[in-house]
């Protein structure tokens, strides 16, 4: 019974994003009637040659080294942002001394915007992939310290305190209590790095690069490929979106099996 419960709300939960789409998708198509009147090329945003479009750029694998190179860079920007932030966050957890000397430098950094920083980037690092690599890194660093800090300040003292009494080591501790505690608190961090990270690598790639989805929507604007050009925004918010839900099963899965 309880399986049939579940399959239903799972059922229900899938129709209506699935009615939620197509509504997006009608609105747009309303929308591209209405700019017509006064756009004569708005035809080509149409979803039909927009859907027309990405299964051609697909089929023809114009696509292929552009998801790769970017889900790459995603992949290393993430990877950075969770080597530095989850020490950071233990650290900042762990200390009060600690959390009230770096808060206000901290929220001072998170606040500006991570492509305010592109002309540096691009002085320091030069052009190519390591630019982007750091402008996604410190994108994504800070939901990964604070929900990391927040989940070591919400552990459960008692287990500290047995952990203490059984004369465990600094590295038991973190290995056996601290870092299983949190883990769900550092998934819900990557999970907000993930969705930052894969906004900000679009203009991001509009940055010296010969690669990626952020370089080919500018391929195609210079080559007045407009449906190309929004079939390659429909591919980004498609691969966005799957990402985001790769991420929330494995939090999922996680807080389930505890």
């Amino acid at each position: 019974m309880h399986r049939i419960l579940h399959f239903t709300a799972s059922g229900k939960r899938i129709l209506l994003g699935a009615a939620g789409l197509l509504t997006l998708v009608v609105l747009w198509g309303l929308g591209i009637q209405w700019l017509q009147q006064d756009i004569g090329m708005a035809a080509l945003l149409s979803p039909a040659k927009t859907l027309s479009s990405l299964h051609t750029l697909l089929v023809d694998n114009q696509l292929t080294v552009h998801t790769l190179t970017s889900l790459k860079r995603v992949l290393v920007g993430l990877t950075v942002a969770l080597l530095i932030g989850i020490p950071v966050g233990l650290a900042i957890g762990s200390s009060r001394m600690l959390e009230n000397s770096t808060s206000s430098a901290f929220q001072f950094l998170r606040m500006i915007s991570p492509l305010s920083w592109m002309p540096i980037a691009v002085m320091i690092f030069g052009i190519g992939d390591a630019p982007i690599y750091f402008l996604l890194s410190f994108a994504a660093v800070w939901p990964v310290i604070l929900n990391t800090a927040a989940g070591v300040k919400q552990l459960d003292p008692k287990w500290l305190m047995l952990a203490k009494s059984l004369s465990a080591t600094r590295t038991e501790v973190l290995l056996r209590i601290v870092i299983p505690g949190v883990l769900g608190h550092i998934l819900t961090g990557a999970r907000l790095a993930i969705g930052i990270i894969w906004i900000v690598l679009v203009p991001c790639e509009m940055l010296g690069v010969s690669s990626g989805l952020g370089y080919f929507i500018l391929d195609t604007r210079d080559r007045l490929a407009y449906s190309e050009l929004m079939a390659v925004i429909v591919l980004i918010g498609a691969l966005g979106f799957l990402l985001d839900l790769a991420a929330q099963k494995l939090y999922q899965r996680w807080t389930h099996s505890n």
